[in-house]
């Protein structure tokens, strides 16, 4: 089978950041609201960018449901070649067809028969890519954080709500049922009102030291990684480690406050927290990382509750994760509601009930055809990127975050 050669060529910094703007511009003039919703028989297009771990996980979902979907993966782009050739291979051999490959981003974009992508980057690159895709009028599954910057997400959520776009964010518990549950289950008023949600996880082992020996910097398109970062010397490190860095991550907030935050959104029907405070330090791990390896945050809610959520990396506890209502105890983790002292004589402990569990990327596929809001729609995205900036921003600048709903911006005091 012929594999098309990889589109990828040499390019000084200035003439990337200048393609890339220029396209943008070109992609943004394209009216995105053309295409409507596509016909039951016609096959939808998709591009996954970055094919990394998390990446790949989503392409195997994807050539999973494919046949089922009628989809088919056509092209693929990450900046280094590993990931791009393992991806290219892997699409091949279950699809029969071999899809293009991209090492930049806004080529991928720029194709017209490219009807959605997937985004699995690095974190600071989210918030970037996911507004080229939304400018060039393609549906997108990005994964958490939605971004690690407020502005980025204000935009995405425009542009998507402008251009009838279907995203999904990869908060998957959006989809597992005894989240859907527990949310029914808070809502009938069962625990009474709520005061305060507790969360924290701890384990003790070194998930994000990736082997970076076998990563060349003849194998990797370094301008495309490092996008609008200033210009530095190749670092296998930063490529693969990234999640230590501050220039590439904003740390514990985005990489695991995500996942618990958006729960608390769902399960609460909370939305956007008033303020957050945060310490945190490397106690731990000196291994030059700019990133916490403990953290803990507290953020409050005009619903009247304060959530406390903690991170450590030096201890392996596990995870608690608590609903504290006046008449009873949630205890998500456990999946356990307990009556509150003698206070409620008609609440039984038990286990929480659960709704029918649904797979996120199904949800996805399907909604790229009715149009639909997915299980995870931006404006879930939004709302834990507002949660998890201000935690870390809080960190950063050693003052509480207030955030502003009207105006969607943060401001400390």
């Amino acid at each position: 089978m012929h594999t098309p050669p990889v589109t990828t060529r040499p390019m000084a910094r200035r003439d990337f950041l200048r393609t890339t703007t220029v396209g943008a511009a070109l992609l943004t003039a394209a009216p995105a609201s053309l295409r409507g919703a596509p016909g039951a028989n016609e096959r939808l297009a998709i591009g996954c960018i970055g094919v990394g771990g998390r990446g790949t996980d989503l392409l195997n979902q994807i050539l999973s449901l494919a046949a089922a979907r009628n989809v088919q993966v056509t092209a693929v782009c990450d900046v280094w070649q590993k990931n791009l050739a393992a991806a290219t291979q892997r699409v091949a051999s279950q699809s029969g067809q071999t899809p293009r490959q991209y090492t930049r981003f806004h080529e991928l974009l720029g194709r017209p028969d490219i009807d959605a992508v997937t985004i699995a980057t690095p974190d600071f690159s989210h918030g970037p890519i996911l507004l080229a895709a939304l400018r060039a009028g393609k549906d997108v599954y990005i994964e958490k954080p939605m971004t690690i910057d407020l502005a980025s997400a204000n935009e995405a959520l425009d542009l998507a709500r402008a251009g009838e776009r279907v995203v999904q964010v990869g908060t998957q518990r959006r989809s597992e049922g005894r989240f859907r549950g527990a949310a029914k289950l808070v809502a009938s008023g069962v625990l009474g009102p709520l005061s305060r949600v507790s969360a924290a996880m701890y384990f003790h082992e070194p998930r994000w030291a990736r082997d970076v020996s076998d990563c060349h910097a003849p194998d990797v398109d370094w301008d495309a990684f490092l996008l609008h970062l200033l210009p530095r010397a190749f670092d296998a490190r930063l490529l693969r480690q990234w999640q230590l860095f501050r220039d590439t991550s904003n740390g514990l907030p985005g990489l695991w406050m995500t996942h618990y935050a958006d729960a608390v959104h769902l399960v609460t029907g909370a939305r956007y927290p008033t303020s957050a405070v945060a310490h945190g330090g490397v106690y731990v791990w000196k291994d030059g990382r700019d990133t916490t390896d403990t953290f803990h945050a507290l953020l409050e809610y005009p619903e009247g509750f304060l959530f406390d959520w903690g991170m450590g990396l030096g201890n392996s506890a596990g995870v608690h994760f608590t609903l504290h209502g006046t008449l009873g105890t949630l205890d998500l983790e456990r999946w356990r509601l307990s009556p509150e002292g003698g206070r409620n004589t008609t609440l039984q402990a038990g286990p929480v009930p659960a709704e029918p569990d649904q797979s996120h990327m199904d949800n996805w596929l399907a909604c790229l055809r009715t149009r639909e809001r997915p299980n995870a729609d931006i404006q879930f995205g939004h709302q834990h990127t507002v949660a998890t900036v201000m935690a870390a921003r809080a960190l950063e600048s050693g003052q509480r975050q207030r955030y502003d709903p009207a105006q969607r911006t943060l401001t400390p005091g």
